[in-house]
């Protein structure tokens, strides 16, 4: 059974986590959900004569919905049945499709990468060809797009109270890792009862880094099949891909970063394989990748990612023994 969650001003936060929200739909554990979002303020939206579609829900959003915090405009939550504070929630993304055929990019003075070296503020609307999967940029490349959802994650802890959704954090919120496109799994510990979870920020096409702010925001839909895990612990979220284990760092200093996401893969590796700490570290060494996912969101981050097929060699060896 797939259930369908519509972006409206009664489903969506504008800007915001908080863990005392009221479920917009709550599904059975396994369950597919097909959740729309939509995208930016009014600054961001092109002008009624550009020819563009523009959901319609956007703009009654804008009209009656307040903007609590800065940050993105996220769909849900949507509640898990079981779901219970120490569980982790998986999070298998089945599909993800564009929803208009625009998007947008914005460079912001004192803001990312390069905070004070561009002194002008400049939204870009970009066209997105969904048959040909390419936007078009304004100096004529075709860029091939792998859309993704920058927002995706669970209630915070509730002693957090009301969070902005720029950082990401234990929750996930704005992970910005280009690597979570249809096919991957996400794998969230739960704070609240229902898990509660949400998506938003959608990407049309986004670079390890992210470094003049955005993406190409976007507005997408997800489908998503939600699993309540009761035989996982994690403090922080995990991924996998048909080929690889991904673990992530976040922290307001690149080092800390890598440091959090290379001792997750360590964990991971042993869990998995039985490796000794030490051997797992040498593998990290030899075939691990530590890529940076994104250097805006004041909370930055890397990810570690790690080929599953190379992890299967010792455990073979330890069965058959």
């Amino acid at each position: 059974m797939t259930h369908c969650l519509t972006a409206s001003p009664e489903t969506c936060a504008w800007g915001y986590f908080d863990a005392g929200l009221p479920a917009a739909l709550e599904i059975d554990s396994g369950e597919e959900v097909l959740i729309e979002t939509v995208s930016g303020g009014p600054d961001h939206v092109p002008g009624k004569d550009a020819g563009f579609h523009v959901p319609p829900e956007l703009w009654e959003i804008h009209a009656r919905s307040e903007r609590m915090l800065p940050g993105h405009i996220l769909t849900g939550p949507v509640a898990v049945r079981g779901a219970r504070p120490g569980h982790v929630l998986q999070v298998d993304i089945l599909d993800v499709a564009l929803r208009q055929d625009w998007g947008w990019n914005l460079i912001h003075p004192l803001m990312g990468t390069l905070p004070g070296e561009f002194e002008r503020k400049r939204i870009e609307i970009i066209p997105l060809d969904r048959a040909g999967m390419v936007a078009r940029m304004p100096w004529g490349l075709d860029l091939p797009l792998r859309p993704f959802f920058g927002v995706m994650g669970v209630a915070p802890p509730p002693g957090w109270g009301r969070i902005s959704t720029i950082e990401p954090r234990a929750h996930g919120g704005n992970i910005d890792n280009r690597e979570l496109v249809a096919g991957t799994t996400l794998f969230l510990p739960v704070h609240v009862a229902g898990a509660m979870f949400w998506c938003g920020d959608g990407h049309g096409a986004q670079g390890d880094g992210e470094v003049c702010v955005t993406a190409i925001e976007t507005a997408l839909a997800g489908r998503f099949r939600l699993t309540l895990r009761e035989d996982m612990a994690l403090d922080r979220p995990r991924a996998e891909t048909p080929t690889h284990l991904i673990t992530m760092g976040m922290h307001e200093d690149l080092d800390r970063c890598a440091e959090v996401a290379l001792r997750d893969m360590i964990a991971w590796i042993v869990a998995e394989t039985g490796l000794s700490r030490e051997d797992a570290y040498m593998l990290c060494s030899l075939a691990g990748d530590l890529r940076i996912t994104q250097t805006v969101n004041g909370q930055k981050g890397v990810h570690m990612m790690m080929e599953r097929a190379l992890l299967g060699a010792g455990q073979d060896e330890r069965n058959q023994g």
